[in-house]
């Protein structure tokens, strides 16, 4: 079968290479009919995730067919249309009994991390009757994709870990993919503003059709605040929510918040950042991090099903699984490219 293969930091190839098959009973191998590629992606090619290790297969989302199930498998069968989580989860560990599937005891993320992931004409999911997850009917191909991993985590761990509530200032530094799904999932609790912040102002226009109030383009960080802080009455934001995973990403957002303020920080980071920790206690201020557990899964997909949201306004490209490599490049160069998601097909 053909891959997309990591090659080395900055390298990456498509290749021919070994069909997966079921090796355990509660394996599933499933046939790939959509994938994407994630910021995720970009971050292993540039050596931020070092446990990846050449030759791997990358990503961790997608839908697919079910084409082989374990003796094991009691959800799912043959033929079965699917979505692949991007988390893994054996659903009986100490971390699965708390929900906490990001951190599975034989899971978490492994997918196009530790083990191969969906980049590729067929891909082996571990523990396939917790990890795997019927598509409704009503719910578009293009929105299940997004159900595999950028909505969750913007929800998750933007929006839930951010605590947004009602009547809130949101901040979402970063109007990506993630950002994306962050500030539609926002909305689900009613707050007052939502800023998106970004270089990239076709990227900020785009985000007003997806419930962006104010947005502020971040190319002057200085001006970029006194902004913020004039739309906020000069008290700052109650939830800044960091989706990009740089330094000064982040330092944009320890620095906007209100007294009483949370960051959530979803970005993946390759470097260390400064924690303005001598300014940030006397504010009682609160920080999160975290891996997406994928444990609102089924909520989201019930929301989907009542058309409350509509994820796949998010994709903006098109490719066939030939075209990977042409396709990687679109997304890499998003700002240049107008990119937001974009969907890799193999039929």
């Amino acid at each position: 079968m053909k891959a997309l293969v990591y090659a080395g930091p900055g390298k990456k190839e498509l290749r021919e290479v070994e069909k997966p098959r079921v090796i355990k009973d509660g394996d599933a191998v499933v046939r790939l009919v959509k994938t994407t590629i994630c910021g995720t992606d970009l971050h292993i090619l540039g050596g931020d995730v070092p446990a990846v290790k050449e030759g791997t297969i990358l990503g961790h989302e997608g839908i697919g067919i079910v084409e082989e199930v374990g003796a094991g498998v009691s959800n799912f069968k043959v033929g079965d249309k699917v979505i692949i989580s991007c988390v893994t989860s054996c659903g009986k560990c100490h971390y699965c009994k708390q929900s906490l599937y990001a951190h599975c005891e034989d899971g978490g993320w492994i997918l196009g991390h530790l083990i191969n992931g969906t980049q590729a004409e067929y891909v082996h999911v571990p523990h396939a009757d917790n990890s795997l997850y019927h598509i409704p009917q009503g719910i578009s191909d293009d929105a299940a994709v997004m159900i595999s991993d950028i909505l969750p985590t913007g929800f998750e761990i933007g929006v839930l870990n951010g605590q947004v509530s009602p009547g809130d200032v949101v901040a979402i530094v970063g109007a990506g993919p993630i950002g994306m799904s962050s500030l539609l999932t926002a909305q689900f609790y009613s707050p007052s503003k939502i800023i998106m912040i970004d270089l990239d102002d076709n990227r900020l226009e785009e985000s007003k059709k997806f419930g962006a109030t104010h947005t502020v383009n971040s190319r002057d960080a200085q001006a970029a605040m006194d902004k913020i802080f004039e739309l906020t009455d000069g008290r700052g934001v109650d939830v800044a929510i960091e989706a990009v995973g740089f330094p000064a990403t982040f330092d944009l957002c320890q620095r906007i918040l209100s007294p009483g303020g949370r960051l959530a920080n979803v970005g993946v980071h390759g470097k260390p950042v400064d924690l303005q920790l001598q300014d940030l206690w006397i504010r009682n201020v609160t920080i999160t991090t975290g891996l997406v557990s994928t444990n609102t899964t089924p909520m989201l997909l019930k929301t989907l099903e009542t058309g409350k949201i509509k994820p796949e306004a998010l994709v903006t490209h098109r490719y066939k699984f030939d075209n990977m490599i042409e396709a990687y490049e679109t997304f890499g160069n998003a700002a240049k490219e107008n990119a937001l998601k974009i969907i890799i097909d193999f039929e």
